[in-house]
């Protein structure tokens, strides 16, 4: 049986690296030689506190984190029709039946049977090779890195966060939160045009990063009173559109304060609290439309596109990079380094 090394999360804080079987393929699968998998937000909240909102980690076993992946397929199945041995792909990670009524209608993201990867109980894909459905494996053209491909996962959640939000050319928007979903959310936001994109967030090295990766405006909220600030560079007219990517009880709350009458709010960053308090008075008063963000849907070749054509820089949101074999010192370093890192990824081969 040929082996390959997996990296898996053993209780809070602690990675382990093994040797798991190399897995079979079915005759829709194909079998992928992984480069590169990203660190989402979601993983470290798994990493170090065991749960992600609802979802929790069965810490009496090991469990492998890892959903944003991109490799080179070197294994078909036998009824794969589209892939071949050779090409490279980014990985849409999660796998719905088809069949229920939200699959039917075109909104797949929604499938009450969903597997995707590192959502409890399904493993992830801190490894060195995966089977993954060919319906799921997206073909990177030449002119894009296996490296950018592992970020097409964000990147999607930040372009279905811009169409969900109805960003059009022109318009004002406000981005609370300049993480890894805020920022790609910021590139979204100007691959659809915006006008003037304001960026608030805590930490000064994620401000210059949405600096650099083209925001207008940024506002350091610890330091200075955000509502304030951009009701002053908004003139008083508010934004035309509000995301809310850090998933603050604090965001969250005061985006009905920074929209302007009607416009519209997308909520895209997951709370650990299921019940924040909102001034809803804000909402009826400016007749504003509340948007939210579940992971994406028909967006990765549309995403993929983008990159390849230049209208998006995804691979300035990376600021480190690991081997596997470092995954633990990846993973404490997204967990205690928030004055520099926004985004990780780690490189298995």
């Amino acid at each position: 049986m040929t082996m390959q090394k997996g990296a898996f999360m053993r209780g809070i804080d602690k990675m382990v690296i093994k040797e798991i079987p190399v897995p079979e393929i079915g005759k829709k699968e194909v079998l992928v030689s992984l480069e590169y998998v990203g660190i989402c937000g979601s993983d470290v909240h798994y990493f170090h506190n065991g749960c992600c909102g609802s979802y929790k980690v069965d810490l009496s076993e090991d469990y492998m984190l890892g959903h944003e992946c991109a490799g080179t397929i070197v294994k078909v199945g036998e009824e794969v029709e589209r892939l071949k041995v050779g090409d490279r792909v980014a990985l849409e990670p999660g796998i719905t039946c088809g069949e229920c009524e939200q699959c039917k209608s075109g909104h797949y993201n929604l499938c009450p049977d969903v597997v995707f990867l590192a959502t409890p109980p399904v493993q992830g894909c801190n490894e060195e090779y995966i089977a993954f459905p060919e319906n799921m494996c997206f073909k990177l053209p030449d002119n894009v890195s296996t490296k950018e491909g592992a970020l097409i996962e964000p990147l999607s959640v930040g372009f279905y966060a811009s169409e969900q939000g109805g960003v059009k050319t022109g318009d004002t928007v406000v981005i609370l939160g300049s993480g890894c979903i805020g920022l790609v959310t910021l590139l979204a936001c100007k691959a659809h045009g915006a006008g003037k994109i304001i960026v608030a967030d805590l930490v000064e090295a994620r401000l210059q990063k949405a600096i650099e990766l083209g925001a207008a405006e940024v506002i350091n909220s610890g330091k200075e009173d955000a509502l304030k600030k951009i009701e002053e560079l908004t003139n008083g007219r508010g934004a035309d559109v509000v995301f809310e990517t850090a998933g603050s009880p604090v965001t969250i709350a005061q985006t009905p304060f920074i929209v302007r009458r009607g416009g519209t709010i997308t909520l895209v960053g997951i709370s650990a609290k299921e019940e924040i308090t909102y001034n809803f008075a804000q909402i009826m008063d400016k007749e504003a439309t509340i948007k939210s963000v579940f992971r994406y849907r028909n967006i990765y070749p549309k995403a993929i596109a983008a990159v390849s054509s230049g209208a998006i820089n995804v691979k300035g949101i990376v600021t480190h990079e690991f081997d596997l074999e470092h995954i633990q010192d990846a993973y404490d370093e997204a967990v205690n380094n928030k004055t520099d890192l926004v985004k990780a990824v780690i490189k298995v081969k």
